[in-house]
């Protein structure tokens, strides 16, 4: 009796050591709005108040930061002849401070002579609470003067701007540098004059699909992917949903977003900056927004204004809104929901509605090679079908490896275990049997498999 108790443990041993096996993580499900999610392969870097102490950031890499009031900060860039480049800095105030009307950040690029490349604006103005926004600077060969074409060291440098009313809280940074690729070889030259004309009218909305929740990230690193439909989503007071849309050369995005009534008992109070959405460009430059929306607790939507097809000379045009419109690529949409909400409607989620609807046929890329974060590939377009993040696609590769490795190791150790299992009654049987006896049946070795 007390040996098969023994056999039964060790057998019992060897269905844990399986069961562990084919379990290699577990999930964790989190309540409430999300904090900004930075993306997890950022590196730290320190800002300098010193041009030439500043640090040397590096192409094709993700930085965090952090600014604090009336900073001024430097970073370095070793840029060739030819190359067109982009920094961005998304800006996440810390513990929702509070933040009034223009208070952000300037972004710019300068040479060594201190003369500026570029410069983009990221404020809060008329939408003045807390909640993460995004600018850009560029180095561009072609449309910059000729003191920012040379080679050499370049200086990104990063203002913030606060009132005295604002809180004097540090503002986290997520620092993005991107170079542009080499054009191709083109049929016929590129146009060096932005359009002046385009398709200006709303397009009908898509018809809702059987499956349209898409449940929004909580940043650009995990922005919930979507393609033309009607998609619904819930926003609580004081937080910011992602999403991210695919749109190729040649092809416009419209977007508008719809928040459903209240159902608070009670007087339904006017609320004037209720909800704002923003909308972004592959390498995190601002396109547009739209005048915030006013709620007094009956249905309500704003929508952009008819933004150009993309185009690569997009780029020559004045109007940013117009020259953001640059690549091809994953464009992102924001839309945050004002904590004054709360005050007069509780802060239960609200339902949202996104109306997204890219038209126009895709163009040929006019990059040669790999077009990087600056085209649309099939995998964009699965993406967008299925809803899934990018954060989640880089995790269900990375799950399938570590699948295949817990699975290896897994069976190496139930292998060994059963091993030691076997040679263990083995033993015992063998010590146990009378001299001359016949052999136990599980005298042999395990059969492999």
């Amino acid at each position: 009796m007390r040996q098969r108790s023994r056999s039964r443990a060790a057998l019992a041993a060897v269905a844990a050591m399986c069961a562990v096996a084919a379990l290699p993580g577990q999930v964790y499900a989190a309540g409430g709005p999300a904090a900004y999610t930075f993306d997890p392969g950022a590196k730290a870097v320190s800002g300098a108040e010193v041009s030439t102490d500043a640090t040397e950031l590096k192409s094709g890499s993700v930085y965090k930061s952090s600014i604090k009031v009336q900073q001024k900060l430097y970073y370095r860039l070793a840029l060739d002849a030819k190359t067109n480049v982009y920094v961005s800095a998304v800006v996440v105030p810390k513990d929702d401070g509070q933040v009034a009307y223009g208070d952000g950040i300037t972004i710019s690029i300068r040479d060594s002579s201190d003369q500026q490349c570029s410069s983009e604006h990221a404020q809060f103005e008329s939408a003045g609470y807390s909640r993460p926004i995004a600018a850009y600077a560029h180095r561009d060969v072609e449309e910059d003067s000729s003191s920012c074409r040379a080679a050499g060291t370049y200086n990104v440098l990063i203002e913030r701007e606060s009132k005295d009313t604002s809180g004097p809280g540090d503002w986290d940074l997520e620092i993005r540098y991107v170079s542009e690729p080499k054009l191709g070889s083109q049929a016929a030259p590129i146009p060096t004059e932005a359009p002046e004309e385009w398709p200006s009218a709303s397009p009908l909305p898509p018809t809702p699909a059987a499956d349209n929740r898409r449940y929004g990230g909580s940043s650009y690193y995990d922005a919930t992917s979507l393609e033309t439909g009607e998609w619904k989503d819930e926003v609580a007071p004081g937080q910011t949903l992602f999403y991210r849309v695919p749109v190729d050369w040649g092809q416009q995005i419209f977007a508008t977003a719809k928040l459903s009534n209240s159902t608070a008992a009670g007087k339904k109070e006017y609320v004037s900056s209720a909800l704002a959405m923003s909308l972004d460009n592959p390498a995190h430059g601002h396109v547009t927004d739209v005048s915030p929306l006013a709620y007094q607790g009956e249905p309500a939507s704003v929508a952009f204004d008819p933004v150009p097809p993309v185009a690569y000379e997009n780029r020559f045009d004045s109007d940013s809104s117009v020259s953001a419109m640059r690549f091809a690529g994953w464009y992102y949409l924001s839309v945050t929901l004002s904590p004054e909400v709360a005050e007069d409607y509780g802060d239960k989620p609200f339902p949202l509605t996104l109306v997204v609807k890219v038209v126009g046929k895709a163009d040929e890329t006019p990059y040669a090679g790999d077009a990087g974060i600056f085209g649309v590939t099939q995998d964009d377009k699965d993406m967008a079908r299925n809803g899934q993040s990018g954060s989640q696609a880089a995790e269900s590769g990375s799950s399938t490896m570590k699948l295949v490795a817990a699975a290896g190791i897994g069976a190496g150790a139930v292998l060994v275990l059963w091993l030691g299992v076997w040679t263990l009654l083995a033993r015992r049987r063998a010590s146990s049997a009378p001299a001359g006896g016949q052999q136990h049946p599980y005298g042999g070795p395990p059969q492999a498999w």
